[in-house]
């Protein structure tokens, strides 16, 4: 009877669970989205905005040779036809619109039009742009997403209420973000860029 009774708890005592489980409970307790964003954007990013081509520069190496332009100044996780650029320019705001400003940014390499997100910003392209992270030194991809959740977060919270505030048609801003461009579907027309810094000039 006694054997039976320690039998019958032992079996009670012991349990088990799916390993991705285990994983994922683990991942949870020890990975700080927000506070390893937040290292990335002030120890990797920032400092690295200098290396940002200026967009009418790229565009005009984009359309002399695609293949080299994509090659020396994208990234992007894997081998697709989605990549990411960071990019830098100056111009005159046309337009304050209910989801984007528009600007048309202007230098020696030519004229462009570039539509800075105020309203939808998600995705990867801060996050990549540079080629600064590395997916294997996450424990699971939804860390890796988190990452850029909690960036995107930042960019909403902290560079563009100010630069909404001050946003008017005739104004001068300069801009430093991301983009992201199909290199199978190259579409240059419509650019849509990511802003990590923002900074509106005196008229």
């Amino acid at each position: 009877m006694v054997i039976i009774l320690v039998a019958v708890v032992a079996y009670n005592s012991v349990y088990f669970k799916k390993l991705d489980e285990v994983k994922a409970s683990a991942s949870t307790g020890q990975f700080n989205a927000a506070a390893y964003a937040g290292k990335f954007w002030n120890n990797k990013l920032i400092p690295n905005l200098g290396k940002a081509i200026e967009i009418n520069q790229l565009v005009s190496r984009l359309q002399k040779d695609k293949d080299s332009a994509f090659q020396q100044y994208s990234h992007a996780l894997g081998i697709g036809n989605i990549r990411y650029f960071l990019v830098k320019g100056e111009g005159t705001i046309t337009a304050v619109n209910e989801n984007d400003i528009t600007v048309e940014a202007k230098s020696d390499s030519g004229t462009h039009t570039v539509h800075i997100a105020t309203e939808y910003i998600f995705g990867n392209a801060v996050r990549d742009a540079l080629g600064l992270l590395d997916i294997n030194e996450f424990k699971n991809t939804m860390d890796f997403n988190n990452v850029s959740a909690e960036i995107n977060k930042k960019i909403r919270a902290e560079v563009l209420p100010p630069f909404k505030a001050g946003a008017k048609k005739g104004s001068i801003v300069q801009f430093t973000g991301a983009i992201e461009l199909n290199k199978e579907h190259l579409n240059t027309n419509t650019i849509e860029l990511v802003p990590v810094a923002l900074k509106t000039l005196q008229n």
